[in-house]
């Protein structure tokens, strides 16, 4: 019999967050169980009121350190669109894969030497073939699995989901984590568990080290080896908190359409990204929105359209994202129809709760003969994380970053069962483990970049995700 993605749609509605929390624990519960590998949660933000987020756990996991094969080749063997009857399924992720490539994959993408590996996996993707979805625009809640029809395991599990939800929404008028109630708790039960450590925050680069980096990418522009560099640091914070209750507080005051909580590996990734990597439709369409260009926003309201008119009008700003969107365009003329690559939107503000950014969109149609897996190879990493021209870039980069970037600066997201793709860019990120979390940030520099102003924008751009885990900006 032919497999379906079959659909339900639940009688319970609840809010995304309760379904979430109630979600982990059910996971924590089953924490020492094998057949649980990790969860996933894509999320367009707790204001979105249309499109779909998407929950789950998943019984299999497949990191890069476990492979024993490079990662491109490995996707480009398992990520194959499947002859499955999707008509039931809604659009969006209709199942598939879902998780993270790390920067470091650029040594298989770009063909060049790394000299030191991140401690985290350069790619954790995990199987999901069942999922909580979420409609924003008509507020309720289905179900989506992979099989022949409901029965057997299906459908007990179909009744555990309902069971879930219906608890989520009894507990759903909880009030929710924000970023000035303090560092998560650190006990994995959600509730107090006495005094904590208070954080502790340590920068890799202090200022004048991060100002002596900006000149150096100066001087490497003005000596004709680049047009930008985008020059990035991190920060890191310990002890360690608790990965579920930290996103819910930063989705709650820092939302975004690319957010996102991805489990795996001992590893939780949690984003609140404004940048699309990558979208390909199972027609084939691709299209990437590169963002280069912030400011501050304010409470004022003259004072905030102020600082949007000022990005817009910015020359270094509007320079800056035009060289990533020649990039990108060449990028997808690689593995794209010819004539079919255009520039629909260029110098768009888009508004978000801490920034204004300004972002351009790409787009083409994929050649025939080009797979889902080698489009993505090849604009990875994303030109707004390296600069141009990017081998070169990154060369340079490399040689002035004092350590590795990991999963910041690379891609999280989806690789669906038909074909479709959507993957963000890992900024505005958190990275955690079982000893504390790592945040990167960073910047494009040009030749009309102010140092000051550059290293001002590292920390503004930090400072909502350390407002979450309890230190406050200095």
């Amino acid at each position: 019999m032919r497999s379906r993605v079959l659909s339900a749609d639940l009688a319970t509605s609840a809010d995304p967050a309760a379904v979430f929390a109630e979600l982990m624990a059910t996971q924590r519960v089953s924490a020492h169980d094998s057949s649980t590998q990790g969860a996933v949660w894509l999320d367009s933000g707790v204001s979105a009121v249309s499109g779909r987020s998407y929950l789950a756990v998943s019984s299999r996991a497949v990191l890069s350190t476990e492979l024993g094969e490079p990662v491109f080749e490995w996707m480009r063997r398992e990520f194959i669109a499947a002859d499955i009857d999707f008509s039931d399924a809604p659009p969006g992720f209709r199942l598939g894969w879902v998780g993270w490539l790390g920067y470091e994959l650029r040594g298989e993408s770009m063909d060049v030497a790394i000299r030191s590996h991140a401690s985290t996996p350069d790619a954790a993707w995990l199987w999901v073939d069942r999922v909580i979805v979420v409609d924003h625009e008509s507020q309720s809640l289905s179900l989506m699995a992979l099989g022949g029809g409901w029965t057997g395991e299906l459908q007990q599990w179909r009744e555990q989901m309902e069971g879930l939800v219906v608890r989520a929404a009894q507990y759903g008028d909880r009030p929710q984590p924000s970023a000035q109630s303090g560092p998560p708790d650190t006990s994995g039960q959600g509730s107090p568990s006495g005094p904590r450590e208070a954080p502790v925050a340590t920068w890799r680069d202090n200022d004048i080290q991060y100002l002596e980096m900006i000149a150096q990418c100066q001087h490497a522009i003005v000596e004709g080896e680049a047009y930008q560099l985008c020059l990035t640091t991190n920060v890191r914070v310990e002890p360690a908190a608790d990965p579920v209750q930290t996103y819910l507080a930063l989705r709650a005051a820092n939302p975004s359409h690319h957010g996102g909580f991805v489990q795996a590996g001992g590893v939780a990734l949690l984003s609140s990204s404004p940048e699309q990597f990558l979208s390909i439709d199972p027609a084939g369409v691709i299209e990437t929105k590169p963002i280069k260009g912030t400011r501050r926003r304010d409470s004022d309201p003259v004072e905030d359209d102020r600082l949007k008119a000022e990005l817009l009008a910015s020359d270094k700003e509007r320079a800056e994202n035009l060289m990533i969107v020649d990039l990108m365009r060449n990028d997808l003329g690689r593995v794209c129809e010819v004539g079919s690559v255009v520039v629909p939107k260029l110098f768009e503000v888009e508004s978000y709760a801490t920034v204004h950014q300004l972002v351009s969109t790409v787009s083409g149609r994929l050649r025939a003969d080009v797979s889902t897996v080698e489009a993505i190879a090849a604009s990875f990493p994303a030109g707004s994380m390296t600069g141009a021209p990017k081998h070169s870039a990154t060369l340079i980069l490399d040689s002035l970053e004092r350590s590795p970037r990991g999963i910041y600066s690379g891609v999280f997201g989806f690789v669906g069962l038909d074909g479709a793709v959507d993957l963000a860019m890992v900024i505005r990120s958190i990275v955690m483990d079982d000893r504390g979390s790592t945040i990167g940030a960073g910047g494009g520099i040009t030749a009309l970049s102010v140092p000051t102003e550059e290293l001002a924008e590292v920390k503004l751009k930090a400072a909502a995700l350390l407002a979450v885990l309890g230190v406050h900006a200095e």
